[in-house]
């Protein structure tokens, strides 16, 4: 039998209540349910699922709730056991004020945000409690909470001799399925860029990246064509700002090609995604510090959130051409490595004097926009882990995006708005072009003029010497690749920031072609 009431608040000092009874049933399931902020005279404000749980238990939820203390604010939640044969784990978790929806000044659906942080806490607190199946309250987004709950269960244990028991989860109450599946396909897109970046550089090479994308493919093998170019296939491109930065390392590189084929008019013009790919970044002969030189294995994030987001655009089905690209390689110190200045000569014949070898990722990149104009793409988005300054400029609240196209850029930053994985538009102006074009022996040098001045402008000037598409965009994620505290839903470690936006982004493209 059950403790009575009023010893059961005596037993807790953290809102939590637990039964004496021996549940026989499923014992490690789980249910997350949304609480928004009280509105006037009233107790708790409940979403519709919550509301019918609730009535189930005639009104046992709304009762406890009153009792275990003050008002649940937004993002906190509070655990509840044996009020239910079929949960004997409940998190009731804060929604904030119900349907506040698109914040101006913040640029980003904070109804959308709210539902993602308080359903992802809801599910890592359950997670801790060994729970291996957990149901999830839609909360009005469900495709919002999807997002959430995949999110806040991601790990990444595969190194690990003991791993944390894998949880699943599923949409709770009436809630819509498709939109909920839509969000699981999104999260799951994120978390296998996470997945990438996390990997020791040692367990995520070029190949095995390569190998990684291509196995994900693989279900997709009616619609998605994947190419691995070898060392050989880039020689005869003539890569050679591409291949610069590869022949320090011992692993070969590899220029990965993907062409997924959703529209039924192949006539179509591609969108093209374009992402660097350096799987360790060493600096080269210019060598970074060693402190901290293990994070240098998300040098790659760009391609990883490039390809994660082609698996997720060919799992979606969506209907659009999109074509893929990514040079992947090592960034490493050798007696074959590229010298502070040395003159290499791009694809499209532009030669450039390398005075920093740690300034390589706008060099394979370079490369890869040229090859990527022979497809006559609507629009080009190359994203990059590309400089320190946008760290320093923006920190984690947004990626900087550097375009020459009004419109395109609009249709990034409506789909951040609605991921609420934020874009912020930054100046590409002839100022910063003429600190990479006076250059002592080459076309260009691959670092500014005053190098210690807007250094995030600079390299995307760079790139724009390599551009001729009227559309095209210029990502650089470097502030955003990791996580510590400032996305709730996001563990600490490599976030996959902006995954989720770029295949929002392609999901819109797709519906307005």
């Amino acid at each position: 039998m059950m403790l009575p009431l009023r010893r059961v608040v005596h037993l807790t000092r953290h809102y939590r209540f637990f039964s004496v009874s021996q549940n026989k049933r499923d014992s490690r399931k789980g249910l997350v349910l949304g609480i928004y902020d009280r509105e006037e005279h009233q107790s708790f404000n409940l979403t519709e699922a919550a509301a019918e749980f609730d009535k189930v238990l005639s009104g046992k939820l709304t009762e406890l709730l009153n009792i275990s203390g003050p008002a649940l604010k937004k993002g906190k939640n509070r655990i509840f056991y044996g009020l239910h044969e079929d949960f004997p784990c409940i998190a009731a978790v804060g929604l904030g004020k119900f349907n506040v929806g698109v914040c101006g000044a913040e640029h980003q659906d904070s109804s959308k945000e709210n539902i993602r942080a308080a359903v992802a806490g809801g599910c890592m607190v359950l997670q801790h409690h060994s729970l291996t199946h957990i149901e999830v309250d839609g909360c009005g987004d469900c495709q919002a909470a999807a997002e959430g709950a995949v999110l806040g269960l991601f790990t990444y244990d595969d190194l690990k001799t003991k791993k944390k028991p894998k949880v699943t989860t599923q949409l709770h109450g009436s809630g819509c399925v498709s939109s909920w599946q839509k969000g699981v396909l999104y999260g799951e897109g994120q978390n296998l860029a996470r997945y990438l970046m996390e990997a020791p550089a040692n367990h995520m090479t070029p190949s095995v990246f390569a190998d990684i994308i291509t196995q994900r493919l693989s279900p997709y093998a009616d619609r998605v064509t994947v190419h691995k170019r070898s060392m050989e296939w880039i020689e005869k491109q003539k890569m050679g700002a591409f291949l610069s930065v590869s022949k320090g390392s011992e692993e070969p590189p590899v220029f990965m090609e993907l062409h997924y084929n959703g529209c039924p008019d192949n006539n179509q013009s591609p969108l093209l995604l374009v992402g660097k790919g350096v799987t360790f970044d060493s600096g080269g002969i210019s060598l970074k510090p060693s402190p901290g030189m293990d994070a240098m294995r998300v040098d790659m994030g760009g391609a990883a959130t490039v390809c994660s987001a082609i698996v997720t655009a060919a799992a979606l089905k969506l209907p659009i051409n999109i074509i893929g690209l990514a040079p992947l390689c090592e960034n490493m110190p050798s007696g074959k490595a590229t010298k502070p200045g040395d003159v290499v000569t791009a694809m499209n014949g532009k030669t450039i004097q390398v005075d920093n070898t740690d300034a390589e990722g706008r060099l394979i990149l370079a490369d890869a926009l040229c090859y990527a104009h022979s497809f006559n793409p609507k629009a080009i988005v190359n994203a990059a882990t590309l400089t320190g300054a946008m760290d320093v400029a923006l920190g984690s609240a947004a990626a900087g995006v550097f375009t020459n196209s009004d419109w395109l850029w609009e249709q990034i930053h409506q789909a951040s708005v609605v991921t609420g994985d934020r874009m912020w538009r930054m100046p590409l102006f002839d100022h910063y072009t003429r600190q990479v074009t006076e250059c002592q022996l080459a076309d260009l040098n691959n670092i500014g003029k005053y190098s210690r001045s807007g250094g995030a402008c600079t390299a995307a000037a760079f790139l724009r010497e390599f551009v001729t598409a009227p559309h095209w965009a210029h990502l650089d994620i470097a502030g955003v690749v990791t996580n510590k505290d400032e996305v709730p839903y996001l563990k600490k470690g490599m976030s996959g920031r902006p995954t989720r936006t770029l295949i929002e982004f392609a999901a819109r493209l797709a519906t307005h072609i």
